[in-house]
């Protein structure tokens, strides 16, 4: 019978575990917006760990930093703001994920966390997320009211993971969501193209 608490507190350990990969990948409801006026420009996690991490070809980097910079440019020249989402997993459950399931990337508190170089100085506001999901710490939702932005455009890393999560969570607040595709990147295109799919049967446009 002794056996039974060193069971039961592994059990423990591992429904732990599996609640923070379930958090990682939660896309949460909010607040249903309202009629707004305001459109912004919403980089998704272009940041150096990532970025510079072997994931995408220099071929589809370049082409993505030139349409990301493009957007910025429009934004600017329109009087739209620009919005970069850092990820920093720092709930203690996505951590431990982080660091057995994603090498340590973006951990907070380690190196890389800061927007790449080539968007190091382009965001008017620069938010920390803690999930997939841009919206979770709901400091989002507070920016974009302040803002009186109703439209996001989206660009940035990667499509199947923090872009889709992200675009589904404003969409659930009603935001109209346009992704800019050629300014979004993925490790997997073939994936990519049936998140894309998955996010226009939802009302996400992908343009």
């Amino acid at each position: 019978m002794f056996w039974i608490i060193p069971a039961l507190a592994a059990l423990g350990v591992l429904l732990w575990f599996i609640n923070g990969i379930r958090k990682i990948g939660a896309v949460s409801a909010g607040d249903p917006i309202g009629a707004r006026a305001g459109t912004a420009l919403l980089l998704v996690d272009l940041q150096t760990v990532f970025w510079d991490a072997g994931y995408f070809t220099e071929a589809d980097k370049d082409e993505a930093k030139r349409q990301v910079l493009a957007e910025v440019d429009a934004a600017r020249a329109n009087g739209m703001p620009v919005i970069a989402l850092r990820q920093e997993w720092s709930i203690p459950s996505t951590k431990a994920v982080a660091k057995l399931l994603m090498k340590g990337q973006a951990v907070a508190g380690t190196a890389g966390t800061e927007l790449a170089a080539p968007f190091k100085d382009v965001a008017d506001r620069i938010l920390v997320k803690r999930v997939q999901d841009g919206f979770e710490t709901k400091e989002l939702d507070r920016v974009l009211e302040e803002l009186d932005v109703g439209k996001l455009r989206i660009v940035g890393l990667d499509a199947n993971y923090c872009v889709a999560k992200t675009a589904l969570a404003a969409r659930h607040r009603g935001y109209g969501v346009e992704i800019v595709r050629a300014g979004v990147l993925s490790a997997d295109q073939k994936g990519a193209e049936k998140t894309f799919d998955m996010l226009r049967a939802k009302q996400v446009a992908v343009c």
